[in-house]
């Protein structure tokens, strides 16, 4: 007869139930019981309906994803595997996540439908579209009455009266209200608003839940239009804010962000007609100093420009000519005095005024020599008063004047 260890028969239980597929992955739902919070971070409590009861430990581990305090009475759906704890020689379920009953299932749902879509790319920011800063108009997906839109005309009014809203007036609550956005989105992309607003006021996850179905998120990812998210409170996050171009914590403030302020904008265009009065008074000097600059050069190699340097040389020409010739001129008069008086030490003129006289001929021919003439031959004395008409009365050699 074999007999086995009270370890060994545990530890064979435990392996038996590891190998069932069925308890490695087991959603569990129950009432919480006998919760507590272990020093280690461990939680250690059992759940029970009215039939039975099974203990549960979720490690430290696996807190990560438990988005609420557990505590006594709270109706749950734990996520984890059945195994055996071989010291006690008793099973338990090992829990990795845990939602509240109802409001949990629907969180798990979203956070399928969040994860599925972020890995499309649904949420990718190079998938946002820009909100335009000046719409004309604004389209609106919200229930025709509640506080959402009457806060939203109220505040658009103060802001900005110029600007247009058009209502889709939707079901924004119930079975029929996301098909109801759907419509509302298509139709005011369609219409061709410049920015859309898709929202509705506060309210429970079950009332907030039409703008986390799949639809609603494929409706505004296929929007043309940029859409504003503004569902329920700041707290509350849909899907829809996710997928939006744009988050607004409430409808209020969607309006806040969509209309622009009129006297804001009024402000920004006095601002941007002064600076564009400056920008053009800046440019305009630069332009007249360029211009100076470039008459400086005209002027420079301008004709006329020209034309007066090449006269002022001229003119410096014409009086370094003149004094040229002035100097020449007076230096040919010097030299024309001097040979001058040289010319009239040999001048005749010169000669008879100190007492000589000339002699020729009759007919003009001049006489040097006393055989030249003859005796009772008509000769010509000139004076440098006149001449006189002489006879030769007689003749007497001599060598006068010879060395």
């Amino acid at each position: 007869m074999s007999v086995y260890s009270v370890s060994q028969v545990n530890r064979y239980i435990k392996s038996l139930i590891s190998e069932d597929y069925f308890l490695n992955r087991i959603y569990v739902r129950g009432e919480v019981s006998n919760c507590k919070y272990h020093t280690s971070g461990h939680i250690y409590f059992t759940l029970k309906d009215r039939e039975g009861a099974i203990p549960c430990v979720m490690f430290a581990g696996s807190r990560g994803g438990l988005k609420f305090r557990l505590s006594e009475g709270q109706q749950v759906i734990v996520l984890g595997n059945i195994s055996v704890y071989e010291r006690d020689g008793r099973y338990q379920l090992y829990a990795r996540e845990i939602v509240m009953e109802g409001r949990g299932l629907l969180y798990q749902q979203f956070e399928a439908l969040k994860k599925e879509l972020e890995q499309k790319g649904y949420f990718a920011q190079s998938h946002k579209k820009a909100i335009p800063a000046y719409p004309k108009q604004i389209g609106i997906v919200t229930a025709r009455t509640g506080a959402a839109i009457q806060d939203m005309i109220h505040i658009s009014a103060r802001r900005n009266p110029y600007v247009q809203l058009i209502l889709y007036p939707a079901l924004v609550q119930g079975e029929q209200a996301a098909p109801s956005i759907v419509r509302g989105i298509k139709y005011l992309d369609r219409y061709g608003v410049d920015v859309m607003i898709v929202g509705r006021g506060g309210g429970s996850i079950e009332d907030l839940w039409a703008f986390n179905e799949r639809i609603v998120a494929d409706a505004i990812y296929q929007c043309k239009t940029p859409v504003i998210s503004a569902v329920g409170h700041e707290t509350d996050v849909t899907i829809s804010d996710f997928v939006a171009d744009l988050r607004a914590p409430t409808p209020s403030a969607a309006a806040e962000l969509a209309v622009p302020e009129w006297s804001g904008i009024l402000r920004r265009l006095e601002e941007g007609r002064r600076r564009l009065y400056a920008k053009m008074e800046e440019r305009l000097d630069w332009y007249r100093n360029r211009t100076g600059q470039y008459e400086r050069q005209l002027k420079y190699v301008s004709p006329s420009s020209k034309i007066n340097d090449y006269r002022q040389r001229l003119m410096y020409i014409e009086e370094r000519l003149e004094q040229r010739m002035q100097e020449e001129l007076a230096d040919n008069r010097h030299r024309l005095a001097i040979y001058s008086e040289r010319l009239s030490g040999l001048s005749p003129l010169k000669q008879l005024e100190r007492g000589y006289a000339v002699v020729s001929k009759d007919n003009g021919r001049g006489i040097h020599s006393v055989a030249q003439a003859e005796i009772g031959e008509k000769i010509r004395v000139r004076l440098t008063d006149g001449q006189l008409e002489a006879v030769v009365a007689g003749k007497e050699g001599g060598n006068y004047g010879k060395k």
